[in-house]
């Protein structure tokens, strides 16, 4: 072991607990897992585990001063959004390398976001807010469009809706009204659950950037083309696949957007994933931003991306948080990609059939089914995971994309 410690944030929910830890083994450094709910093993590793409540930014970092006093963390590391404004808070009271806690909350909070956005000259979609109690008959008639309806501070397209016309709107306003008036949304959201995004409908293909701040300069690490429409009336995201098969102009006007959207939100520090869509108002495809995280891609997606000579993006993330060089480190050649296997339905998994067939096919790497049977599934709007995910590895994007396409055919998924 190095010596080095890392206290790595990540709540319960999370699918990466088990690539990070690898990510630290790899490099021999200490991991401290801060997580939301108490371990009975704390008492007993009380130098490897630690629990925060994330909701609670300042009293996690007073409980994490305390904790760096008897064992010193070299580098506090947010796994999603929920974890990173506490995350900025620690690193500033420890004083280690770190987001402001405002740039992170811009990040978490979409109406903070939109409105830094607009504030730098960033394109963005218009919008406007709204409380949850509001009237939505009201509010229709000032409105165009179609329009997009979001939760400000979920993420994963979890509540995010379409509406195309007035009746549309209220129906799909009252129904996002009862969903943020639920204890789960209450509890995760705070007074930010009552608070409703809307905003412009941005016609057009979407991408996904990945990429790592340094004293604010954003250097991508890869850009993921999201080959299936996502027009709504729900969101549900299913392929990432890298390189990107965009003009190389049209990519380099990406990142560059995706810097400026950092920088004006504030972001200076660590991964980010940002998503754009190419506008079709503009001949020239101009990206505009949907969102900014001030964190790395989620779920097992991070599967997809090797560095160097087979280095996990994990693995980069932390030698990056403790000062290492990473800048030779560049994505593996080849093209590779993801599916979040989508849930077809409501109901209970029964059985999952055909995974043997789905993984002979040629160029299929991975898959992992993360929902076992006796699970109740909820699909978007309202649910907030994925059956599993299949990542697969080949010469070309074309293949990585028929690769994924034809594995997923070949599963079935018995929901009752």
């Amino acid at each position: 072991m190095s010596g080095e410690r890392v206290l790595v944030l990540l709540p319960t929910s999370t699918y990466r607990t088990r690539d990070f830890l690898n990510a630290a083994e790899s490099l021999g450094v200490e991991v401290v897992v801060g997580s939301e709910e108490t371990s009975t093993l704390e008492t007993l590793q009380p130098a490897r585990l630690l629990t925060l409540d994330f909701l609670d930014p300042m009293g996690s970092a007073a409980r994490a001063r305390e904790f760096h006093q008897r064992h010193p963390l070299a580098a506090v590391v947010p796994v999603d959004e929920e974890t990173a404004v506490a995350a900025a808070a620690i690193a500033g009271a420890l004083g280690l390398p770190h987001n402001s806690p405002e740039s992170a909350a811009s990040a978490r909070l979409k109406h903070l976001m939109r409105e830094a956005l607009a504030a730098g000259g960033v394109a963005h979609p218009s919008f406007t807010s709204a409380r949850a109690d509001d009237d939505p008959r009201l509010l229709a008639r000032g409105l165009s469009y179609p329009l997009v309806l979001k939760p400000v501070f979920l993420s994963g397209s979890r509540g995010v809706v379409r509406v195309n016309d007035r009746e549309s709107f209220v129906e799909r306003f009252e129904w996002l009204s009862r969903f943020l008036s639920t204890p789960e949304m209450r509890a995760r959201g705070g007074e930010e659950s009552q608070l409703i995004l809307i905003e412009e409908y941005v016609d057009g293909s979407e991408v996904a950037l990945e990429g790592l701040l340094t004293e604010g300069r954003l250097r991508p690490l890869a850009l993921f083309d999201k080959p299936d429409p996502l027009e709504g009336p729900f969101f549900e995201e299913t392929l990432y696949v890298t390189p990107s098969r965009l003009p190389e102009a049209t990519q380099s006007e990406i990142a560059r957007v995706s810097a400026e959207a950092a920088r004006a939100m504030g972001l200076r520090h660590g991964p980010v994933h940002a998503e754009l869509r190419l506008s079709r108002r503009h001949d020239d495809e101009t990206p505009v931003v949907i969102e900014v995280a001030g964190r790395s891609i989620g779920g097992l997606c991070s599967r997809t991306l090797r560095f160097g000579l087979s280095i996990s993006l994990e693995e980069l993330i932390l030698r990056h948080a403790l000062g290492r060089d990473v800048e030779d480190l560049v994505r593996e050649a080849g093209a590779s990609g993801v599916m979040m296997i989508p849930i077809p339905k409501g109901g209970t998994l029964e059985e999952t059939r055909g995974l043997e067939q789905a993984r002979a096919v040629p160029g299929i790497e991975e898959i992992t089914i993360t929902a076992h049977p006796g699970k109740t599934l909820i699909p978007l709007p309202e649910g907030s995971s994925y059956l599993g995910f299949i990542v697969a590895r080949a010469g070309d994007p074309e293949s990585v994309e028929r690769a994924l396409r034809e594995a997923h055919a070949r599963l079935e998924f018995d929901v009752r």
